[in-house]
């Protein structure tokens, strides 16, 4: 499928940003191992209880993430089976360009954060 125009790459750049941020990616990637509550994600993860609830809320706005109640515990799973294959072609894709994603100046790890991280 080619895409010509910048408004139909729209939607695959919030997707991307949507994957962009450490921690909505660190959920993601908890995720896919399988459903967590609130509590077991900042546990695994060590991050805040409302950073999580924050970018659960963002993903679940994005439906990434889905969520079942059970009595007073909400569980949240991976709410699109696509994702575990995105992220294996990512990883893949890393391994391909070895360390040159990481040295790049404008998105590495080395890059000064601002608007463009």
């Amino acid at each position: 499928m080619a895409i010509n125009h910048a408004s139909e790459l729209a939607p695959a750049v919030a997707l991307f940003r949507s994957l962009g941020d450490p921690a909505r990616l660190a959920i993601l990637d908890r995720l896919a191992r399988g459903e967590a509550r609130v509590v077991d994600l900042t546990d695994e993860l060590g991050l805040a209880q409302s950073t999580v609830s924050k970018h659960l809320a963002c993903l679940r706005d994005c439906r990434l993430v889905d969520f079942r109640i059970e009595g007073r515990q909400s569980f949240y799973a991976l709410a699109r089976p696509e994702l575990p294959a995105l992220f294996r072609s990512a990883e893949h894709l890393l391994a391909a360009t070895g360390e040159a994603v990481a040295l790049c100046p404008t998105y590495g790890s080395s890059a000064p954060r601002g608007d463009n991280a």
